[in-house]
């Protein structure tokens, strides 16, 4: 079974920083992965994408020039590097997975077959 889990998250002032990490089950870090957000009331929303060996990334339009994504696959771990933070930026973030052999990023949740649990990012203005 596939398992992902996120760490990283918690409460900071605007303009503070946080990164995220992703733990992957081993076997299952040879694809593409994925961070994607959701907060209060709105719909969960693509935030970033990485390939299967960290040679292309893709930002969405709302954390372009604030957020980065990396991977380390000798520790199975994905980051997502948060800095210059918004209240906006709120929300529970998700790390995902493509399916073992889908190498390439996608920004469309629906191509993302694992799951973490989510954690918390707390932005005070």
């Amino acid at each position: 079974q596939v398992q992902l889990v996120e760490s990283g998250g918690g409460s900071v002032q605007a303009g503070g920083s946080l990164r995220l990490s992703c733990a992957a089950s081993e076997g299952t870090f040879s694809s593409a992965m994925g961070w994607f957000r959701q907060a209060p009331g709105k719909e969960r929303e693509f935030v970033a994408a990485i390939n299967w060996n960290g040679g292309s990334t893709y930002l969405g339009d709302s954390v372009k020039g604030r957020f980065t994504i990396s991977r380390d696959n000798a520790k199975n771990t994905v980051y997502l590097q948060m800095n210059t933070l918004r209240p906006e930026d709120t929300a529970v973030y998700y790390c995902a997975a493509r399916a073992a052999w889908e190498l390439y990023m996608t920004t469309e949740e629906s191509k993302y077959d694992y799951w973490g649990q989510g954690t918390q990012v707390t932005v005070s203005s």
